[in-house]
């Protein structure tokens, strides 16, 4: 049992270091950010391969780490939001994968689906509540425009992205399809 609180725990800042670094792969480009969502790639892994707690520890951390130590996101209203956004990611796909007996391409699929709902609805929700508080306005375009329109090259990245890589963790012996930890 403490094995493998090690092992999530390593994988777990291990996810957390990418976190950090991939947004740089976009050129630190807000614009670019916003449509490939670097981030959300290893929050994503780390639920599906670590589970859900720390799929959401993870997810809540890195975007707010990433504010303060690079400055991007800009804290408010944005990386708060991301960080609501990234811990529903991380622990939505933890919980659905372990709810399938079958941990299998369809689990995947089923459970990276319903955490970027699941996620974007959480992120327009706390929008809502930060630009409400601030005396600011997010209107149902900027929500759509935010979480879904502008983001479908990252969307669609990650339904190929993620499979892929867990499949290539799977034929490799790295990591089975199996069970999430709960």
């Amino acid at each position: 049992m403490k094995n493998n609180f090690t092992k999530h725990l390593v994988l777990a800042a291990l996810f957390v270091a990418l976190g950090m670094l991939m947004p740089f792969l976009t050129g630190q480009i807000p614009q670019i950010g916003s449509m490939l969502l670097p981030m959300h790639i290893p929050v994503l892994l780390c639920g599906l391969i670590c589970g859900w707690k720390y799929g959401a520890a993870v997810g809540f951390v890195v975007p707010l780490l990433r504010s303060v130590t690079f400055g991007m996101p800009g804290l408010f209203p944005t990386a708060i939001a991301m960080a609501f956004e990234l811990a529903a990611y991380g622990l939505i796909i933890g919980l659905v994968y372990a709810l399938f007996r079958r941990q299998n391409m369809a689990a995947i699929y089923a459970s990276l689906v319903a955490a970027m709902i699941g996620g974007r609805v959480v992120w327009g929700v706390v929008m809502l509540a930060l630009m409400g508080a601030s005396g600011g306005a997010f209107t149902w375009t900027a929500f759509m425009a935010g979480a879904f329109l502008n983001a479908i090259p990252g969307i669609v990245l990650q339904l190929v992205l993620i499979p892929v890589i867990m499949v290539a963790l799977d034929r490799t012996g790295v990591m089975k399809f199996r069970k999430a930890a709960v």
